[in-house]
């Protein structure tokens, strides 16, 4: 009790250099307190379902190299719609799904006049997998090495579109267009379903679980948001030292990004509420669009939306890739 007085004191009191000590022993013991515990929250897989697709006989099969030797998979579908293709759209799974799944998404695109590219990355459906490996619901640099490897793909086919492509990506996914689309300049838009980022989606849900295990709460009123986000941080470079990889920040993917984006989010969304997507838009410099959809759960606005979500998405990719862009 003693420690806890003193440091709510020491914030709450006027010095910086005592604030500043204050907070730097608090974050020590914050560390040494509730970093297992932040690291198996972080590691914890969500539980709702994940819907699997049904295979066309109309698609084309893929296999492609990663950046590291394993076979990747995907299905591209070629525009419904009579005429000259419109463009190509690279599809991102959310995690989990399958490369099926894209078809609940992008029949409107098809039937507008897109190819669509859908693959699976490393240790989902029918890609290798890596032993080495073990995918959660945050983005990882192997996640978008597989992007880019997809994007690779596509420029390699007889029939590459030479104005370069559209991504169009749920959840996961959508995180990863982000990342990949700050490294390809071949992406020409972005759309995005249910994205989020690790910073903007840690630091809310950090605030509440310390709330559980922890009953000081006029301390935890008093710390800034960057404080937390400082705690989480040093748990996910933890978790990434362990499983051998890194979480690049989708964060700063956003900030850099100056090409047309579109964000749908649903507004019923608990798992990824709508405040946190909405911090990752709002790092977005380039054209935006913010879409909330009224009663949509995590991955559902295209059910809650209906026919409306096909028409804005379409009509996003007609304005920035599509034949009235220029694509041809």
């Amino acid at each position: 009790m003693v420690f806890w007085f003193w440091v709510g004191v020491t914030i709450l009191a006027v010095p910086p250099i005592a604030i500043g000590l204050g907070l730097a022993v608090l974050y020590l013991y914050l560390r040494w307190k509730y970093l297992g515990f932040l690291v198996r929250i972080f590691q914890e897989k969500p539980l709702f379902v994940v819907p699997k697709g049904v295979p066309t006989d109309d698609a084309e099969h893929a296999a492609f190299p990663a950046a590291d030797g394993l076979t990747l998979r995907g299905c591209y579908l070629r525009a419904t719609a009579p005429g000259p293709r419109r463009g190509v759209v690279l599809f991102g799974l959310e995690f989990g799904s399958d490369r099926w799944a894209c078809r609940g998404y992008c029949d409107g695109l098809l039937a507008a006049g897109y190819d669509v590219f859908c693959y699976e990355p490393r240790n989902q459906g029918d890609s290798d997998r890596d032993p080495a490996y073990e995918p959660l619901q945050w983005v990882t640099d192997k996640d978008v090495a597989d992007m880019r490897a997809a994007l690779a793909y596509l420029r390699s086919r007889p029939d590459a579109d030479p104005a370069g492509v559209g991504v169009f990506g749920v959840s996961k996914g959508g995180s990863t267009a982000f990342l990949a689309a700050a490294a390809e300049p071949g992406i020409r838009c972005l759309a995005t379903d249910g994205a989020y980022a690790t910073y903007t989606t840690m630091v809310p849900y950090m605030k509440r679980w310390i709330g559980i295990y922890s009953q000081r709460h006029r301390l935890q009123q008093v710390l800034p948001g960057w404080f937390y986000g400082l705690v989480g941080l040093t748990g996910v470079k933890k978790v990434a030292r362990n499983r051998g990889v890194t979480y690049p920040s989708v964060e700063k993917a956003a900030g850099k990004l100056c090409r047309p984006v579109l964000m749908i989010h649903g507004e019923a969304d608990a798992y990824i509420k709508p405040e946190m997507g909405r911090a990752l838009f709002d790092r977005v410099r380039g054209p935006k669009e913010w879409w909330a959809v009224p009663k949509a759960k995590h991955n559902q606005a295209h059910q809650a939306a209906g026919d409306e979500y096909h028409a804005r998405v379409v009509a996003f990719f007609d304005q920035h890739l599509g034949a009235t862009a220029g694509a041809g």
